[in-house]
């Protein structure tokens, strides 16, 4: 129960209504266990003992107990599905935040689908129990204590006969249990790597389609599938074997019933309408003990969801925001001093002994060959990760001084591949600002270069995008990226990469915008193009995770170092290609 009892926050304040259902639940029970006493009756003193008299009254009583049974079976069913449904929102809700406070270095080692499967199955796997499970847990408890009740009325030598059967079944539940649950556990780590795998091949569908990979792609799907299949079927065998068991247990105490209940009625110390109601009641003990048996999958699905969940709400926030943390607003002076980052312990470092000063609204370059800690340095700026050594300041204090959501907010994204959601352009521009007016919107599209191509669009600023942005081109994107980020205004502006996968003149289109949105803000531009950063005020060429270089675009071209080489890798030999081609 120590799941149940980690989670205890999340359904605990609604136990109202548990306790509630608890109630008619009592009186679904009880009414339950009373239609033997009807029948030992009918059959003892109207069909043997000939009171016919009696037939109104008995079904009267008969109907009236159905009538109440069926109202309080209606509130003990949906007050306990509101307990489950209830609590799960709040579950849902507390997963869903967790999510958003979970720094990159936990999504570095997640798989979506993973996610998805605990979001989603996981999350109802626990609500089916708390809606159901409980309830059932306790209703045989009610059941079986009633029953024994009413039984040991009757004879006490015949419901010690009845019991003897009782610690055998018990006993087989719970090695049931014992069994069961470490194998759903492996069903829900199967069925979430199976949704990771479904997720990947439709986000990668392209790449898939043009390396022709399709076949592949059904084998990788089908060894997920395969394994998912294995880890059910293992769960099969274990409820294949043992619930014949508790069925065999209970024919064998039915067996002893009849025979020793018989020998009663026969030597006259047992009514013949009793055994036949002692006959009713021990099936409302021995149905209930093997149900127990269901009740204890519930039980470990629920725990092995449970503890599923509990993985992401304990999981450790590597980045913490300070007590009183500063609100204050941002210029925009980035500093690091000596900083070194690892992203993975005992690996090699991603940044080394970094230093460099940013002064507000000048322009930092940053080139390098991939890998060589171009974007590691923007991550620092933004908390994104933690620097391991070293400090990173933003007009004179530690990034880690600042309020979490002031920071970032603070700090403008336009990516290689900007995220858009599906949803419409003017809500894509204004998603780093809820409270941007649509003169505001319009405003950014135009500065970004991209107010004319949305009003060519069928709905304009209303225009639904497809998910990640389908309909629109790689250009487009990107300028609404932009829009994005002059709606927010940031301090500090990063470009990763934000030209290099369009053409040359959307790539003029783009730097125009770039040009607009840079104005007095510091600015880091990421890029493998030179002609992206050749109005830099500070070039800072990396290599291994090490400023190897640094300087203006003509000093840095004199150098004779790695930036010449980049240099006449794409100046030199271009210029030869388009001397060739004009020959």
């Amino acid at each position: 129960m120590n799941t149940f009892k980690k989670l205890k926050l999340f359904y605990w304040p609604y136990k109202k209504y548990f306790i509630l259902s608890l109630v008619f639940l009592i009186f679904v029970t009880a009414i339950t266990v009373v239609y033997p006493i009807i029948l030992q009756q009918t059959i003892d003193n109207v069909v043997l003992g000939d009171q016919y008299s009696l037939i109104p009254y008995i079904a009267g009583i008969f109907i009236l107990l159905m009538v109440v049974k069926g109202f309080a079976t209606y509130f003990h069913q949906y007050l306990g599905d509101l307990f489950g449904i209830v609590s799960v929102y709040k579950l849902r809700n507390a997963l869903y935040g967790k999510l958003q406070t979970l720094s990159f270095k936990y999504y570095d080692n997640a798989k979506t689908g993973d996610i998805m499967s605990r979001m989603t199955a996981d999350v109802e796997g626990f609500r089916f129990f708390l809606s159901a499970g409980f309830a059932e847990l306790i209703r045989i408890v009610l059941l079986i204590g009633l029953s024994l009740a009413v039984m040991f009325y009757y004879s006490v030598p015949l419901a010690l006969v009845t019991m003897a059967a009782m610690p055998f079944l018990i006993i087989v539940v719970f090695k049931f249990d014992k069994r069961v649950h470490p194998a759903f556990r492996k069903i829900r780590k199967s069925f979430g790597n199976l949704n990771t795998r479904v997720q990947e091949n439709i986000s990668g569908m392209n790449t898939v389609k043009s390396l022709s990979r399709e076949d592949f792609e059904i084998g990788r799907f089908s060894k997920n599938n395969d394994n998912y299949r294995k880890n059910y079927l293992k769960t099969s065998y274990i409820w294949a074997k043992y619930f014949p068991l508790m069925e065999f247990i209970g024919d064998v105490c039915a067996v002893a019933l009849l025979t020793f209940g018989g020998y009663l009625v026969i030597s006259g110390s047992l009514a013949p309408g009793e055994l036949i109601a002692f006959f009713s009641l021990v099936w409302y003990i021995m149905g209930p003990l093997m149900n127990l048996g269901f009740v204890v999958n519930q039980f470990s699905q629920a725990k092995a969801s449970g503890e599923r969940l509990l993985e992401i709400l304990d999981a450790k926030e590597d980045i913490v925001e300070k007590e009183n943390a500063l609100q204050t607003d941002i210029k925009g002076h980035v500093t690091f001093k000596d900083v070194t980052l690892t992203y993975i312990e005992d690996d090699d470092a991603a940044l080394k002994n970094i230093s460099f000063d940013a002064p507000p609204g000048k322009v930092i370059g940053l080139i390098g060959a991939t890998g060589s800690g171009k974007t590691s340095i923007t991550q620092l700026i933004t908390r994104f990760y933690e620097a391991e050594k070293g400090d990173v300041l933003i007009d004179g204090h530690p990034v880690v001084d600042y309020e979490l959501k002031k920071l970032r907010s603070s700090i403008g994204f336009v990516l290689q591949e900007p995220f858009l959601f599906s949803t419409s352009i003017r809500e894509n521009i204004a998603y780093g600002n809820p409270n941007v007016t649509d003169e505001q919107v319009i405003d950014a599209a135009k500065r970004a270069q991209a107010h004319d191509f949305i009003m060519e669009m069928p709905k304009g600023y209303d225009t639904m995008l497809g998910e990640r942005g389908m309909g629109l081109s790689g250009g487009q994107k990107q300028r609404i990226a932009i829009a994005r980020a002059i709606c927010v205004d940031p301090s500090i502006l990063v470009l990763d990469d934000a030209t290099s996968a369009v053409d040359m003149e959307t790539e003029f289109k783009i730097q125009k915008a770039l040009k607009e949105v840079m104005k007095g803000r510091t600015s880091f531009i990421i890029a493998h193009r030179i002609s992206s950063l050749k109005h830099a005020d500070e070039i800072l060429v990396l290599e291994d995770g090490k400023i190897v270089e640094r300087g203006v675009h003509d000093e840095l071209v004199s150098n004779n170092g790695t930036y010449q080489r980049i240099y006449d890798i794409q100046y030199q030999d271009r210029e030869a290609i388009m001397g060739t081609v004009q020959i």
